[in-house]
This record gives structure tokens, C-alpha cells and sequence, in this order.
């Protein structure tokens, strides 16, 4: 019986006990059996990163997802999609059918986000246009490992794709109309994609994506890193859409955990200078950023703490369809322990 113990974390405030089992949550509250001593120190859900292309040098094409998931792991978060970037079809099969098996230093590996290929070159951002291709459901389904998929509705045969993928869809690099929006989430489409970057902006006769979505009630991934959207815009999100369906992400790059420096994404150049991520051109260039400090920068832009909390582990989790991201019985047994400065003081991830 792979039974482990939590004993004297403080959870909303309350001392308290967190008994394990088999990587889920058996109990919550107070118990004499002996365990690991967690000294008092808050406790939050691990969280789950379901948009993050690499960090510390290592980028998901790399194949070298153990790296990735040791820094995860690290900064607070116990479950992540690796994310790809538009590349060749023969180059994201090896990505998917290279899932490694976790060490205990790692976080979870939960499966691909393919971010592209399937994008437009209108809204091309930092992907590489020379490798787009149109949406092949025979092809996408037979990777392996594949969660989410982000995909420009517009193009040719996304919305059929959108239709027939086993993957969520997120719309996203996208020029969009709201009818068009409204047909791909009518197709099964769940979420944006960086919601504000990569899209039309939300104009009061042109409410494009950003209103298809708010209209019909899915999900609206969000960088909070204080670079890719104004925290006004931050505030607004949470607002319009709530933290049940506000996911936060950190589209973290190589460059995450790193200095200032050239680096390749996507088989471009990405220049990182005063910690923000650009192409040549000026375009920015997923963040570098790690999630647990996406959570404190939302909760210093005026985001209720457990609100950020919850949109960065129990809404991606219910988007994908996932028990985690509560400490409650039943849930996933991923956990971060944390002083009251947000500082990470462990993480916890029992299978």
C-alpha cells in the first residue's frame, strides 16, 4: 500500500493532516499516524501547466522533456502539457512518441499541446510560417499523446477537423470573425489560446473570438506575466469570464530560468533582453516566466489569491478533464508548500 502522510500543513488557514494513497487523496484532517513533518507552512494544489513550450535551455522539440519537467517540478508545477511549436509532422511524432517515465525529481508529463501547425500566417506571432500546414485528421490523430491542439478556425477544414479531433481545441493565432468563432466552438472548440495575443482585439462592433467566447461560455487561457497583457486586461478577463473558466498558463520558452541571451524557438532566432522573449522582428515570444510566478504577479494585479490559484490548477484541470488542483479527498496528491511570501518551501508529487 503506497501510503504517504502529510502532517501539520496549514490548509485555508487550518492545521491539518493530508493522508495519501496510490497518488490520490484518501483524507484531510488531523491524525496520529506518523508522517512527513511539513512544519506549519500553507499548502496549495500543485499546479498544472498546460501551455509551456521549454525552460532552462531546453525547449520541447529538444525531446529532452525530463529536463523540462525537473524545473516544473521545481517551481510549483506538478503537472504539465508539453507544448510544441509549428514544425515538420515527422519532428512533433517524435515529440509525442517520446513521452519519458517520471522521476521523482520531475513533474507529470500529462501528454502534448500541439500549438500549431494547424495556425494562420495572419497571426503567425512567434510560431515559423514555412512549416503550417492544413488540418489532416487521418495524420493528427494518429499521434500519440496528444491533449489539446491549438487551431485557427478559418483556415481550410479546421472546422470539420475541430469536429472529429479527440484533442480539446483551443483557438488560437487566429484572425478570426465572431461567426466563425461561434461555428468552431458550435464544432467542439473549448478554449483560447493566449487569450489577447495572436487574435483580433474585442471591438465593440467586431467582438471576434474574445466575444464568441465569452458568448458561449468556454475558456480563455491567460499569460499573467505582466508583459503579454496590461493587468487592466488581466482584471477584465477574470471579471468577464471568471476563475472557472480563466486558465493561466506561463508559454514559457528555453529561456525560462535563464539570462538575457539569443536563443532558437521554432528554428527562429529569440532574443531575450530585460527578461522579455522577441523574434527579429519584435514579436513577443512566449514568456519566460514560470507559472507559480504568473499566479503571484495575478494576485498583485489585484486577482483574489485563491481565484489565481484555482485558475491555474483546478480550471485546467476541469478544462481537460482531470482530478486535480483541489485538496480534497478523491483528487490527485500533488501538492506545494509555500511561506506567506509565496516563496516555495517543496513540492510534493505522489503516484
Amino acid at each position: 500500500m503506497a501510503e504517504k502522510i502529510l502532517k501539520n500543513v496549514c490548509l485555508n488557514g487550518i492545521l491539518t493532516d493530508i493522508v495519501t494513497e496510490n497518488g490520490k487523496i484518501l483524507s484531510v484532517g488531523k491524525t496520529d499516524r506518523k508522517g512527513i513533518d511539513c512544519g506549519g507552512y500553507d499548502i496549495y494544489p500543485g499546479l498544472f501547466d498546460i501551455h509551456i513550450h521549454g525552460a532552462v535551455g531546453v525547449d520541447t522539440m529538444d525531446y529532452d522533456l525530463k529536463t523540462l519537467a525537473r524545473y516544473e517540478k521545481a517551481h510549483g508545477t506538478t503537472s504539465f502539457l508539453a507544448t510544441t511549436t509549428t514544425m515538420p509532422y515527422e519532428e512533433l511524432k517524435r515529440v509525442c512518441e517520446n513521452i519519458p517515465s517520471r522521476d521523482d525529481d520531475c513533474a507529470k508529463i500529462e501528454g502534448i499541446h500541439l500549438e500549431g501547425p494547424c495556425i494562420s500566417e495572419k497571426a503567425i506571432g512567434a510560431q515559423n510560417p514555412d512549416y503550417i500546414q492544413y488540418p489532416d485528421i487521418e495524420k493528427f490523430e494518429a499521434l500519440p499523446n496528444v491533449k489539446m491542439i491549438t487551431i485557427a478556425p478559418e483556415i481550410e477544414g479546421a472546422l470539420d477537423f475541430i469536429k472529429k479531433s479527440s484533442a480539446v481545441i483551443s483557438i488560437g493565432h487566429t484572425r478570426s470573425d465572431y461567426d466563425t468563432a461561434i461555428e468552431a466552438i458550435k464544432c467542439g472548440a473549448k478554449c483560447l489560446s493566449h487569450t489577447f495575443n495572436a487574435m483580433p482585439s474585442l471591438h465593440h462592433r467586431e467582438p471576434s473570438v474574445i466575444g464568441a467566447a465569452f458568448d458561449a461560455n468556454i475558456y480563455a487561457q491567460l499569460i499573467s506575466d505582466g508583459v503579454h497583457v496590461h493587468p487592466s486586461a488581466v482584471r477584465i478577463l477574470f471579471k468577464l469570464f471568471g476563475s472557472e473558466r480563466v486558465v493561466l498558463i506561463s508559454d514559457s520558452t528555453k529561456g525560462a530560468g535563464l539570462g538575457d541571451d539569443v536563443y532558437e524557438f521554432g528554428a527562429q532566432k529569440m532574443i531575450i533582453k530585460d527578461g522579455i522573449a522577441r523574434t527579429e522582428s519584435g514579436a513577443l515570444c512566449g514568456s519566460t516566466t514560470p507559472l507559480w510566478d504568473c499566479v503571484k504577479k495575478a494576485i498583485e494585479f489585484g486577482i483574489p489569491k485563491e481565484d489565481a490559484f484555482r485558475s491555474a490548477s483546478y480550471t485546467p484541470a476541469c478544462l481537460l478533464g482531470y482530478k486535480k488542483g483541489k485538496i480534497e479527498v478523491g483528487f490527485d496528491a500533488e501538492f506545494v508548500l509555500a511561506d506567506k511570501d509565496l516563496n516555495i518551501i517543496d513540492t510534493f508529487i505522489f503516484d
